[in-house]
């Protein structure tokens, strides 16, 4: 019998980094949202116990940002708390929290949380409220909150190591390849099955004078390091392993680096060295490229008729195949509540509303993202409200069961990311792989073993 991820029983240390996401649930949701919740107010629970305080909430800009803004006033209906919310974009965010913790003197109620760059560094320094108590207290927590609708893999990667849950999933992130399916036929390609497949595809659809790039990928430092390590991950190499052996600058590190240089100098727009997420978006959605690699939560705006050109010319592929195996690498957020905070009652009620089977559901019926709650997932894709293709839910699912973490679980993968991005970076100029790698491997060696073995 499968265990069931519960209070008592917390998960091993990066249980989750190698199993990935957990499985899609069956359930599906009931009565609409704000009519089902308003009732719930059994045992004691009152959505309405906190009315007229404020919440100051601080989210990484992205879509999860836009969906929990754009349904801001039904929580405010719920439960008579204002929220005052604000979107930071995701590199400043991630300083900006980190600044204020530090201090001891955050200046929100509430706050999303990148596991994959910040979990062990809000683990060292128990900067979040441990969650446990508040869902074990009818007082506090709805009826309908239901813990085991969330995937046991979402909720490995919301727990720390010592048994801590102290955030709640809110989405995690699988990494595709979106293509622009005319532009394919027009060449009388398909879909790439292999990755030597993918770069002969970059070649045949680069076409500067019609300023269209054969692949788009992130290029600005820091940023451009999950690209890399995604590709690693068809070698079958993680960047360092739970016995923390770097294999950053191997055989296979320096051949995926070869691979992301093709893609990026020789194929890639100009000016990719400056290019994240969001450059990459606005290009792919101008029909100015014909293969784009990132994150399944960033589908939202291709589909939109009044801002992009490719609205039912895109494709969702699920990674193909490395030299070695077929990996999409795994990338997560969570929302939490500041230790010590004064207003821990009505951000929890926040917390429990931004995770609820009816956003979650939104979530991904909108094209906003991967839920961890496994409900959704079936209710979305039988509600008649998905909006996003369903190839773009089918590739999800696809996603999941090959999903393996994009980066390190280190508390110096902010420094990980920004050394390697600076060697990543100088591929894009002409730089040598092994060089590079070799350089940024003795550079980071040490930071990490003083991290995190002493």
């Amino acid at each position: 019998m499968t265990k069931r991820w519960d209070l008592e029983y917390g998960p091993t240390r990066r249980s989750l980094l190698r199993r990935g996401a957990g499985a899609v649930g069956l359930a599906a949701l009931g009565a609409p949202w704000v009519t089902r919740f308003a009732g719930a107010q059994g045992s004691g629970f009152d959505w309405k116990r906190y009315k007229g305080e404020h919440l100051e909430v601080s989210l990484t800009k992205g879509p999860r940002g836009d969906l929990l803004q754009k349904y801001r006033g039904e929580f405010e209906d719920l439960t008579g708390i204002s929220v005052g919310d604000e979107q930071i974009p995701e590199q400043q965010h991630r300083q900006k929290v980190a600044i204020e913790f530090a201090s001891g003197k955050p200046s929100f109620d509430v706050v999303t949380v990148a596991y994959h760059v910040q979990k062990r560094l809000y683990e060292k320094g128990k900067w979040l409220t441990d969650l446990r108590d508040l869902i074990k207290d009818p007082n506090m927590t709805s009826p309908d909150f239901d813990l085991p609708d969330f995937a046991k893999g979402a909720m490995d990667y919301a727990t720390q190591a010592d048994g801590r849950l102290d955030t709640l999933p809110l989405n995690l992130d699988y990494f595709l390849i979106y293509w622009n399916k005319e532009l394919f036929a027009a060449k009388g390609l398909g879909y790439p099955k292999s990755f030597p497949e993918v770069v002969e595809a970059a070649k045949s659809l680069n076409d500067p004078k019609a300023a269209v790039a054969g692949f788009l990928a992130r290029g600005l430092k820091n940023a451009n390091v999950v690209v890399w390590t995604n590709f690693l991950l068809g070698w079958g190499v993680d960047p360092i392993d739970r016995d923390l052996t770097m294999h950053t600058d191997g055989s296979e590190a320096i051949e995926a680096a070869k691979m992301y240089q093709i893609l990026t100098k020789d194929y890639g727009p100009p000016g990719v060295a400056g290019f994240n997420w969001n450059e990459c978006q606005s290009s792919f959605v101008l029909g100015r490229g014909a293969m784009w690699v990132d994150g399944i939560g960033f589908a939202l705006p291709l589909e939109d008729k009044a801002r992009s050109r490719v609205v039912g010319k895109v494709g969702y592929g699920v990674m193909p195949p490395g030299p070695k195996a077929q990996h999409s690498a795994l990338f997560g957020d969570g929302i939490g509540i500041p230790e010590g905070a004064k207003k821990t009652g009505p951000a929890w009620l926040y917390c429990q509303w931004a995770t609820s089977k009816q956003m979650a559901e939104r979530q991904i019926e909108g094209g906003f993202g991967a839920p961890g709650r496994s409900s959704a997932y079936a209710a979305a894709g039988s509600s008649g409200n998905l909006t996003a293709p369903r190839e773009w839910l089918e590739c999800m699912q696809g996603s999941i069961k090959i999903a393996r973490p994009g980066l390190p679980e280190i508390i110096e993968v902010t420094q990980f990311r920004d050394i390697f991005g600076v060697a990543l970076t100088n591929l894009v100029t002409g730089g040598d792989p092994a060089a590079e790698l070799k350089k940024a491997t003795e550079q980071f060696k040490p930071i990490l073993e003083k991290s995190e073995r002493t």
